[in-house]
């Protein structure tokens, strides 16, 4: 496949766009990047014509596939009752009483728009809560793009510090330096150097923020006990733990990593998959925490998008499809996606590359490393990256589209046939790779 029409739009776009897109992320997609015409199911139809299997689907938000029939007929259906009232709905009650039923620490909910902002709600929170400022992060970990918190998601080895005592290394330009006093960044899974940082800072730690399973940098899992640990410690010292299950909640099943995980956090915050690709997030936790978004609690969360109608009844809709016959969708997706690990294993071991396929499944990441696993942004780092970037732009060649990163999103559009014919298109792109 050839991308020389979206290749022409980028460079128009550029007039008038900040970059051409309007997220950096998407600068490092195929086709540099892909203009996309219509999503259906698991396809996407771009400007040049070509139909490609998508694995991105909006970085994991289209969990039902593109234009979900029953998603897209409910909010079609509602739009004529309006769209924003800066004023409450019965919907958005509804909802939330729902998500306080699916998630074991939503014992109070409230809506947002991006993942991002619900992040922050959580970290303010947990400031509020605790009288306390600073936050344990963790290396290879991206919680939004927010100054407070783009730190060391992916930092430069030589200004990254020891592993056993990273440095603080900021992502973008323009974040001031300030933030960083109040962050203490960690290598994960490492149960040790927790204990050595609230050692360190404990009575000034408001709470530790973890991606429950790490889905942003190598789709890393839990070490046994890790988590169980983490929690222990935290509130040991009187801190809060926070997951952000911005990917992996209602991808790992409607509870979330925390259900599949069996370790309830205090704060979880949520994006992605609960309205299937509509703009909806949400932040969770105790009543007691949670609360203090009353106004005798003096902590704001505010926002005039928060609860918009279309959203709401889009997660409505999604979460009728995801909880239908004993969640037989979440359980599909984990299906398809071992499926699809396994098919990728075995044409590695066919074209003898060293390709490591990693993950539960429905997430699930391809790296080029002679390791058994990762377990850490640094073992994530030391991967081949130039050969991980050639694979994806064959793959791409091939029909299918995964991200830059190597990580793979399935949806409930992605079948038995899908995923065969991804496997085809997969031993095309590694025969491509070893010519």
């Amino acid at each position: 496949m050839r991308f020389d029409k979206s290749a022409a739009m980028l460079a128009e776009a550029r007039s008038v766009v900040a970059g051409g897109v309007n997220s950096n992320v998407r600068q490092a997609d195929i086709a540099g990047p892909l203009f996309v015409e219509r999503g259906e199911g698991p396809y996407v139809h771009d400007v040049d014509g070509n139909t490609l299997i998508d694995y991105v689907m909006g970085n994991g938000a289209s969990i039902l596939g593109h234009a979900p029939a029953g998603v897209i007929g409910a909010v079609a259906a509602n739009l004529n009752r309006g769209q924003t009232f800066a004023a409450q709905h019965p919907d958005e009650v509804a909802l939330c009483r729902r998500l306080t039923q699916a998630i074991p620490c939503a014992e109070r909910v409230r809506l947002a728009v991006s993942g991002s902002e619900a992040v922050h709600a959580a970290l303010r929170l947990a400031r509020a809560f605790t009288g306390r400022t600073k936050i344990v992060k963790f290396e290879g970990h991206y919680h939004g793009w927010l100054d407070n918190i783009m730190v060391s998601t992916r930092p430069p080895l030589n200004a990254a510090g020891p592993r056993e005592s990273p440095v603080a290394v900021p992502m973008s330009r323009g974040q001031p330096a300030s933030v960083l006093e109040d962050l203490v960044i960690l290598p994960w899974n490492d149960v040790a150097a927790l204990k050595r940082a609230f050692a360190e800072h404990g009575p000034a730690i408001a709470g530790v923020i973890t991606e429950p399973v790490l889905c942003n940098c190598g789709v890393i899992e839990p070490q046994p006990g890790y988590l169980e640990r983490m929690r222990d410690v935290c509130h040991a010292a009187g801190a809060l733990l926070i997951f952000d299950e911005v990917i992996s909640g209602f991808r790992l099943g409607v509870a979330g990593a925390q259900g599949r995980l069996g370790v309830t956090p205090d704060i979880a915050s949520f994006a992605k998959g609960i309205a299937a690709g509509f703009p909806l997030a949400f932040v969770a936790g105790r009543a007691d925490v949670m609360d203090l978004l009353l106004p005798e609690g003096h902590t704001l969360h505010s926002g005039t998008y928060n609860a918009c109608l279309p959203a709401v009844v889009a997660a409505q809709a999604a979460l009728d499809e995801l909880l239908a016959d004993d969640q037989a969708v979440p359980k599909r997706l984990l299906a398809m996606g071992q499926r699809l690990m396994a098919g990728l294993r075995e044409g590695a071991r066919k074209h003898r590359l060293p390709l490591l396929v990693q993950g539960p499944g429905p997430v699930f990441c391809t790296l080029f490393t002679d390791r058994p696993a990762v377990t850490d942004f640094r073992s994530v780092a030391a991967a081949d990256t130039a050969r991980l970037a050639d694979f994806v732009g064959a793959l791409a060649r091939c029909g299918v589209r995964t991200t830059a990163r190597g990580v793979w999103f399935l949806s409930a559009a992605h079948d038995e046939a899908v995923i065969d014919a991804t496997v085809r298109a997969a031993n095309a792109a590694m025969a491509d790779l070893t010519a």
